[in-house]
């Protein structure tokens, strides 16, 4: 049988014009399965993740049936958060790009209501979050009497952030000529619930496992104990040095620890989580999506409704508590026929999660190793070497070799010393040694060095930078002597070689740090 397209499903032509232009070749399974029942006028329920393509399956069959003549609301769509409601409307009109008279209105909290009021004036189309649809039909500016189809999308996330009381009194009062359209990625009893008292002979339309798991995602996981979860993963992003990654957490308080700790080792990394305002969530999606910041370190449902492509990596930081977040997780990469890859941290403790997960998700997760200190640098070594191939490939670097001439003749160096001198700089090999432990597979740490407590954290402002910066300035000892620096609120722990722990500990207690006056003593359990 030869494969669903867009032109077997009766389309108007300005809307088939828009999927082409969009980049759609044909029917995703969810879509191929939902816009013809659609279409017959049925109530559906849904049951598909997001990157599947179900806000075509439910917007084709909007814009289909929106009569552009009729200048009031026609279809209402609720969704869980204002970034989703904006990347539904945003979808809604690339589809209806070439259908004149079609007027599409994202609606959502944090922005000005009276401005909102002048704007749903001629507006067929409503895409908005449960909340400020209430306020709307409340005060009696958003007007449903000649609506056609309701749209639920991710309606389990909408009862998770608790909307339930909302959706249904909003249902209640939408006219009941109508139709229902339900999309969600789980099945609770509460959307079944909704289902039943809401909806009509509702066709259910189920994605099945199988093709909820993205075939070209490789899946590996690391053995690791809690502790070096940060250093472990800061190895990786310098080892794969993606473009786009995003780091899932299950807290929120867990999602901030390991932002701020990548800020700190200099990386591009943000927080996404239910407590930042609106404000701040725009602010960290706008960075995210224009490559001001790579690394996303999010909560699942903070998560749900962003919509990037070209994620590389995807980092279980912890295991999902569900299964089914496993594949929402990892879904995030490897789209529109991408290879992507996903990499779970997994303790001693969470070895049977994993196999429940691999078991749901019919997949086959892969035990790698922990990248060593040596691996990291080899690597940063490569992507060294990659850019000098492009760079004596194509540009003129005569003068440049004089200069190279000149040192080596003044002082006596050979050339092959210059170069080894130029890469360590390059790699940062003294930085990645004095910044960070060395820890093998079962987590153990470098033999032979003593750990230091000093009175000083973040709280005064104090980088690892600075107390690395202040030891070697003062004791002039070689940063290849110092290891793990870890920071805290209101106070630090340093490691430096144990032949010289005495002197630094002599030294250091006459200094300040950023004009702090510092105390600092043997760890001695410390904690």
């Amino acid at each position: 049988m030869d494969t669903l397209q867009f032109e077997d499903l009766g389309l108007k032509p300005q809307i088939l014009r828009g999927l082409y232009k969009m980049g759609f070749e044909h029917p995703s399974p969810i879509q191929a399965k939902a816009i013809p029942a659609a279409l017959e006028g049925r109530d559906l329920v849904g049951q598909a993740q997001t990157g599947t393509g179900k806000t075509a399956a439910f917007g084709i069959p909007v814009l289909q049936m929106t009569d552009p003549d009729i200048k009031k609301v026609q279809a209402l769509i609720l969704c869980p958060t204002r970034e989703l409601a904006i990347q539904v409307a945003n979808e809604i009109r690339n589809m209806a790009a070439f259908m004149h008279g079609i007027k599409v209105l994202p609606i959502y909290g944090g922005q000005d209501i009276s401005r909102q009021i002048k704007s749903l004036k001629g507006v067929q189309i409503v895409v908005g979050t449960p909340g400020r649809v209430m306020d709307h039909m409340r005060r009696h500016t958003l007007k449903l009497s000649e609506l056609k189809m309701m749209i639920l999308d991710e309606a389990d996330e909408m009862l998770n952030m608790g909307f339930r009381e909302d959706i249904e009194t909003i249902l209640e009062k939408v006219p009941e000529e109508r139709q229902t359209l339900l999309f969600s990625a789980t099945m609770p009893k509460p959307i079944m619930d909704i289902t039943k008292n809401y909806q009509r002979n509702a066709e259910v339309i189920k994605i099945v496992k199988k093709e909820l798991t993205v075939k070209n995602i490789e899946q590996y996981y690391f053995e690791i104990q809690k502790k070096n979860k940060k250093e472990i993963l800061c190895r990786l992003l310098d080892i794969y040095d993606p473009n786009l990654a995003i780091v899932f957490c299950n807290t929120k308080k867990m999602a901030d620890e390991v932002a701020d700790e990548l800020k700190e080792k200099g990386y591009h990394a943000d927080a996404l989580h239910g407590d930042l305002n609106q404000t701040q969530r725009d602010r960290v999606m706008n960075g995210f999506r224009n490559g001001q910041t790579n690394i996303l370190v999010a909560t699942d449902v903070a998560a749900r409704g962003i919509d990037v492509d070209n994620i590389d990596i995807v980092f279980n930081y912890d295991l999902p508590q569900d299964n089914e977040y496993y594949v929402h997780r990892i879904g995030r990469t490897g789209r529109a026929g991408r290879g992507g890859l996903a990499l779970s941290f997994v303790g001693k403790k969470e070895f049977y999660r994993l196999r429940e997960i691999g078991k749901y998700a019919k997949t086959k997760i892969r035990s790698k190793r922990v990248p060593s200190m040596t691996n990291v640098m080899d690597a940063k070594a490569v992507k060294v070497f990659k850019k000098l191939d492009h760079t004596i490939q194509k540009e003129d670097l005569t003068k440049y070799m004089v200069m190279i001439d000149r040192i080596a003749e003044t002082k006596d160096y050979g050339s092959k010393e210059i170069a080894a001198a130029f890469l360590k700089y390059a790699i940062g090999d003294n930085k990645v040694r004095r910044e960070r432990p060395n820890i093998d597979q079962t987590g153990a740490k470098e033999q032979g060095m003593s750990r230091l407590f000093i009175n000083v954290g973040k709280k005064q402002k104090i980088r690892p930078g600075d107390i690395l910066g202040a030891i070697v300035g003062e004791t002039h000892i070689s940063g290849d002597l110092i290891g793990a620096i870890d920071m805290f609120d209101k106070f630090s722990f340093v490691e430096v070689s144990s032949n010289v722990a005495a002197d630094v500990l002599k030294v250091m207690n006459k200094v300040k740090i950023k004009g702090k006056d510092i105390h600092i003593e043997p760890a001695n359990g410390k904690k």
